[in-house]
């Protein structure tokens, strides 16, 4: 098992796309400390199967507020849960991956303000999410017509246009891929490219991670 810290700072940005693009090696994000007991649980015992793998965990020395709730572990382990579910047919959702949760978190509060149905994913692995959905395709093509993947599942509650508004420190492509599984429209945030110096705040706000830059995305989703 390999850790891969990560202090808001991008040492990596590519890591995410790293993570997917590697075969034998199943990577995750977690944001929070549930999550990750979670994911040693299972990794710790992934690694040990016939047909398992090496597992990536990209950690942040960043300090979050850990909420008290009740997981499902299969999701979390799938790559992706509901922190806020969406309303059926809802128009909009906000999905952030590691140790940016707490702008997401702002800014889906001020959004529901406008979009009360919106909802808000926590994504713990998009490398999961998409292997899962390549497998659920061919699968189908297979003949198993009624195969889906957890992200087919996760989506399913949005309205067949819902926007996707993505982000996380690292590269946005790790998440654009997204908008394939349904035809929904993704506005991804994320970093593509480095060398600027400051705490977190000031890199989140060049960097276009803050709050406001989410809410200008979600706007933009909105509009169209």
């Amino acid at each position: 098992m390999s850790l891969a810290p990560e202090g808001g700072q991008h040492q990596s940005i590519n890591s995410p796309l790293i993570g997917m693009s590697t075969d034998g090696l199943a990577s995750y994000e977690p944001a929070h400390v549930d999550e990750l007991a979670i994911l040693l649980r299972h990794a710790l015992v992934h690694m040990q199967q016939p047909d398992g793998s090496a597992v990536w965990l990209r950690l942040s020395t960043r300090a979050l507020a850990q909420p008290s709730r009740t997981l499902e572990p299969a999701a979390v382990i799938a790559g992706a849960h509901w922190v806020v579910a969406p309303a059926p047919g809802a128009r909009i959702a906000l999905a952030y991956q590691g140790p940016v949760a707490p702008e997401a978190e702002a800014s889906f509060a001020v959004l529901r303000e406008e979009e009360p149905g919106a909802g808000l994913l926590a994504i713990t692995s998009p490398d999961r999410l998409h292997d899962g959905w390549l497998a659920a395709g061919r699968a189908r093509r297979a003949g198993q017509r009624g195969a889906r993947s957890h992200i087919e599942r996760i989506l399913a509650p949005l309205a067949p246009g819902a926007a996707l508004v993505t982000v996380l420190d690292g590269h946005p492509a790790s998440h654009s891929w997204l908008g394939a599984v349904r035809g929904q429209r993704v506005v991804p945030l994320g970093v593509d490219h480095f060398g600027q110096s400051g705490d977190i705040p000031d890199l989140y706000r060049e960097y276009g991670l803050d709050e406001n830059a989410i809410l200008d995305a979600c706007a933009q989703a909105l509009l169209g």
